[in-house]
């Protein structure tokens, strides 16, 4: 898309015009947006040769964490944050297609198990393959994943739902089946590097520093044409979604209202890896990296992480169909 120098610039321009005309021209351009942010030159520093589609944040002191939701965003602590450039959206399918093209890369997804590391494998339950979402019709308590999480053999960043599904129409998506060593492989690639869990954090709140959602206090808000703020599951998950938001699955990025610096989907859409280790005393989640942001799984009655402050625990070595990134750029460090 030529005309789609606003995301490069980028969608910013859409998320401050006036809200009534602004939601019917954002959402036109997320959904014909290419997937890969147009490049254009920096009046002000030519010179540090920005990577397009990346948002300068300035960096600052603010308090990570909340004390009204889960135990895991407790002790609210004080952070502070180096300036840096984030991705004004999370990585596309495009993206990332541009990168497999160029390196050949084999994501951890589409790799079969090693025999020698899973010797108590059969052949069949070594192929490479995913986690993928299906809804159940009925489910025996919240407690057991499996009712609607099942591996699927052939799932990948190029089959978000399995074999039989594809990426036809999905360019600007973003990238799913994600584990950890793939996004660090891109972000080396693109001469960037994923943020941290502060940076992340920081940039999400959107100069909010105490508000409970990217938008601000209020759970319900909605945009001007009375839908949700972000992509996330509306209805008794995982039996009933409403899709008050327009969507089942991941939504193409920059269909929703942007924080207050001008980033999209910071909240629901997937999961976004960070380079932090997981850390929490109260339970062992040893090797396993923090992601955040929340999910269009995510629901208020069973996970409600679609929250600057909320975080989860996920493993380095698998992928799943809720689960991508975004990178940042640190201009000090090149």
């Amino acid at each position: 898309m030529k005309n789609l120098s606003s995301f490069a610039g980028g969608l910013v321009v859409v998320g401050l015009m006036a809200w009534a005309g602004a939601v019917h021209a954002q959402n036109r351009l997320c959904q014909s947006y290419s997937g890969i942010p147009i490049a254009k030159s920096s009046t002000k520093n030519a010179s540090a040769k920005v990577p397009a589609g990346m948002v300068a944040i300035k960096g600052g002191r603010f308090v990570m964490g909340s004390e009204r939701f889960y135990p895991e965003e407790r002790p609210r602590k004080t952070a502070e944050v180096s300036p840096f450039y984030i991705q004004q959206h999370e990585v596309t399918n495009a993206q990332f297609a541009a990168f497999v093209k160029a390196t050949g890369y084999i994501t951890v997804a589409e790799r079969n198990l090693d025999a020698k590391q899973f010797p108590q494998l059969s052949e069949a339950q070594r192929k490479a393959g995913s986690l993928v979402f299906r809804q159940p019709l009925k489910v025996n308590g919240m407690n057991d994943a499996s009712q609607w999480w099942s591996w699927q053999v052939g799932a990948s960043w190029r089959h978000p739902e399995g074999p039989d599904s594809d990426l036809k129409g999905r360019a600007n998506q973003p990238v799913v089946h994600i584990a950890f060593e793939d996004a660090m492989a891109y972000a080396k690639w693109a001469g960037q590097d994923l943020p941290t869990e502060a940076e992340w954090e920081f940039a999400a709140r959107g100069g909010l520093d105490d508000a409970d959602y990217t938008w601000g206090n209020d759970k319900g808000q909605r945009d001007a044409q009375g839908k949700p703020m972000a992509n996330h599951w509306q209805g008794n998950f995982p039996l009933q979604d409403l899709k008050e938001d327009g969507y089942h699955n991941a939504a193409p990025v920059g269909c929703f209202p942007p924080n207050g610096f001008g980033l999209f989907d910071m909240a629901g859409n997937v999961w976004e890896l960070t380079k932090d280790d997981y850390l929490d005393p109260r339970n062992p989640y040893g090797g396993m990296k923090v992601a955040k942001g929340g999910s269009f799984l995510c629901s208020d009655n069973y996970c409600g992480r679609y929250r600057p402050a909320a975080r989860t625990p996920h493993g380095i070595d698998t992928g799943m169909q809720h689960v991508g990134f975004r990178t940042i750029w640190r201009p000090a460090t090149r």
